[in-house]
C-alpha cells in the first residue's frame, strides 16, 4: 500500500511539473519564433471527427504572408505545440500540414502559427508516416534477375528496362508508404497493382520489410505481414481503365519514373509518371500521386493523364469468394464506395477493403474475371479517389462487417465535408 501511495505522489508531482513547464515553454517559443498569425480550422460536420488533416496551402499562405519562413515555424493550440510539417516537394499538397487528434461537431478552433524571419529550425516530432523506395546497388542484372548488391533507399528511380516481377532488384518490389495504421506498396513492374501490409504495431515498419527476401513478409511477423493476394486483380485501389470488358492495369509503358515526394512525420507521398501507357487502344502519359497522413488508413490517389483521351479512370478490388461485396453510389454529402469484407486475408482472418469516390464522378459498378470494378469519369483529364484496408489484427482493429460499413459511412461523410482553413487577417 505504501508503494502504491508513493507511486501516486510521484505521478502527481510529474503532472504538476509538466503543467508548470508549459507556460515557460510557450514563452520560449514566442521568443524563438517572434512573428505570428492565426488560422481558424472548422469542422463543418455535425459529428465529431478524429485525426483530421489540416492543410494551409502554399498559395493561400503566400498571398497572406509573403515572407513566411517555411524552414522555421511552429503551430500552437493555445500553449500547446502541435506537430506540423511543411510540404516542399509534393506538387498538389504544398504548404503547412498538421493533424488534429479530434474535433467536436461544428467546432471552430483558432491556432497560432509562429515563425522567425530567417534561418532554419528543425522540430522533432513522432514519426507517424513514411514513404520509401529501396533498390539494390553494387550488383548487376543478369538477364531479368539482379545479382549481388545491397539495398539502399533512393529518392527517385527510372525503372530499368531489365526489371520485371521477382527481379530481386527493388525491396518488396516497389515503393511503400504507411501511416501508424497500415502500410501499402505497389508493384513497380508490369503488374502495377497495390498490395497491403497489415500492421500489428503503430510503429513505422517498412524500413525492415523485405530485408531478408521476398518470402519473409508472407508469414505473420511481430510487426504484421503481407495480407493480400493480388495476382492479376486490382488488389485494392490500383489504377486502370475499363476497356473491352476488362480493367486494363498500367502494364505496358515506354518508361516509368517514380519519386518519393514527401517522407514526413505527418504526411508522406509517392509520385509516379508513366510515359507511353498503352491503354484503350491508344498511348497516354499517366501521372499518379499517392499520399497518406498520420492517424488514417486512407490512401488518397490523384491521377492525371495527357496525350490521349481515356474513356474512364477505373479502380477496384480483388474478387474473393470469402468476402461479401458492398456497393454505395454516395451522394453530395457522402463519398460512395465499393467494398468487401470477410476472411480474405492471407492469414485467413478478417479483412475489409474499399475504394471511395465522389458521387459526381461515378459511372458504373462492374467486374471482370479478377476484380470488382468501379469506373469514374475524368474531369479535365483528372480523377481522384481513396482506398483503405482494415485488418482485424491491427491495434484496436475493426472486428466486424457492421463496424467496417459504419466506418466507411463515417469517413465517406468526412471526405465529402473536409475541414476548412482560413488565415485570419491581422
Amino acid at each position: 500500500m505504501r508503494e502504491k501511495a508513493q507511486i501516486r505522489i510521484i505521478s502527481l508531482f510529474l503532472v504538476l511539473a509538466w503543467l508548470l513547464a508549459r507556460p515557460l515553454q510557450a514563452q520560449n517559443l514566442t521568443k524563438e519564433f517572434p512573428k505570428a498569425f492565426t488560422i481558424t480550422v472548422t469542422n463543418p460536420l455535425n459529428q465529431s471527427r478524429e485525426e483530421a488533416m489540416v492543410l494551409v496551402g502554399e498559395e493561400q499562405l503566400r498571398k497572406a504572408h509573403k515572407r513566411f519562413n517555411t524552414m522555421a515555424f511552429v503551430v500552437m493550440d493555445g500553449a500547446a505545440e502541435i506537430p506540423s510539417q511543411y510540404n516542399h516537394q509534393d506538387p498538389r499538397q504544398a504548404g503547412i500540414v498538421l493533424v488534429l487528434k479530434s474535433m467536436q461537431p461544428r467546432e471552430s478552433r483558432t491556432l497560432t502559427v509562429r515563425y522567425k524571419s530567417a534561418g532554419e529550425v528543425k522540430r522533432v516530432y513522432e514519426k507517424r508516416t513514411q514513404a520509401e523506395l529501396s533498390v539494390k546497388e553494387g550488383g548487376q542484372f543478369q538477364g531479368k534477375k539482379y545479382v549481388g548488391g545491397k539495398f539502399q533507399n533512393v529518392q527517385a528511380l527510372r525503372v530499368p528496362a531489365e526489371h520485371t516481377d521477382h527481379s530481386n532488384y527493388i525491396r518488396y518490389e516497389g515503393p511503400g508508404w504507411e501511416s501508424d495504421k497500415v502500410a501499402y506498396r505497389y508493384y513497380l513492374d508490369w503488374r502495377n497493382a497495390v498490395d497491403v501490409f497489415g500492421k500489428r504495431t503503430q510503429e513505422m515498419v517498412l524500413q525492415n520489410v523485405g530485408q531478408q527476401g521476398l518470402e519473409s513478409y508472407h508469414n505473420l511477423q511481430p510487426w504484421g505481414m503481407d495480407i493480400m493476394k493480388v495476382a492479376n486483380s486490382l488488389g485494392v485501389g490500383s489504377v486502370a481503365t475499363f476497356h473491352g470488358g476488362k480493367a486494363e492495369r498500367v502494364e505496358k509503358t515506354d518508361s516509368t519514373l517514380v519519386s518519393i515526394t514527401e517522407n514526413g512525420n505527418l504526411y508522406s507521398s509517392v509520385k509516379t509518371d508513366y510515359y507511353g501507357w498503352q491503354a484503350a487502344g491508344q498511348k497516354v502519359n499517366l501521372h499518379s500521386l499517392l499520399s497518406i497522413h498520420a492517424g488514417t488508413r486512407l490512401t488518397r490517389h490523384q491521377v492525371q493523364f495527357t496525350g490521349g483521351s481515356l474513356p474512364n479512370i477505373t479502380t477496384g478490388l480483388i474478387r474473393d469468394t470469402l468476402a461479401k461485396v458492398h456497393k454505395n453510389k454516395g451522394n453530395q454529402h457522402q463519398f460512395g464506395y465499393l467494398a468487401s469484407y470477410g476472411k480474405q486475408s492471407l492469414n485467413k482472418d478478417k479483412l475489409g477493403v474499399a475504394v471511395l469516390f465522389k458521387n459526381q464522378d461515378f459511372l458504373e459498378f462492374t467486374q471482370d474475371a479478377n476484380s470488382n470494378v468501379v469506373t469514374l469519369k475524368p474531369t479535365n483529364r483528372q480523377a481522384e479517389y481513396y482506398y483503405v484496408a482494415a485488418w482485424e489484427l491491427e491495434p484496436n482493429g475493426i472486428q466486424t462487417e457492421a463496424e467496417f460499413l459504419g466506418y466507411l459511412t463515417k469517413i465517406g461523410q468526412e471526405l465529402a465535408n473536409p475541414v476548412t482553413v482560413r488565415i485570419n487577417k491581422k
